[in-house]
């Protein structure tokens, strides 16, 4: 049973070795010119104007869950488009009360004005 385990083993560890290899190069080969307006910081290229601590706007907030509704659509759909065919019936209603509920939440992110730009 672990032998079918073996070959993710693998790929993990061959992602991790490539990850950690690319980053060390990248450390010891790159350019290190650190002067002052690099270590200041900035937001969006722009110089910090207020505290860090300031409220903001609930327009960011809901941009950011409309993101991540779309992002899980994404994530949860291709899976199950491949498999569709042996799912059968109840794969595909379970499907769509997810798709409901993720149609719920972009109607409510539409009655907010999320998406709409000044």
């Amino acid at each position: 049973m672990l032998a079918n385990y073996f070959p993710i083993l693998i790929f993990v560890l061959v992602g991790f070795a490539a990850g950690v290899l690319f980053i060390s190069l990248g450390l010891l080969l790159g350019p290190n010119r650190p002067y002052k307006m690099k270590q200041e910081p900035f937001e969006c290229g722009f110089e910090a104007f207020e505290n860090a601590r300031m409220k903001f706007d609930v327009r960011y907030y809901l941009v950011a869950i409309l993101f991540i509704l779309f992002d899980l659509e994404v994530a949860f759909m291709v899976p199950w488009a491949v498999v569709f065919k042996e799912l059968g019936a109840y794969g595909f209603w379970s499907m769509m009360v997810f798709l409901l509920i993720l149609v719920i939440g972009f109607v409510y992110e539409w009655k907010k004005g999320a998406l709409e730009w000044e």
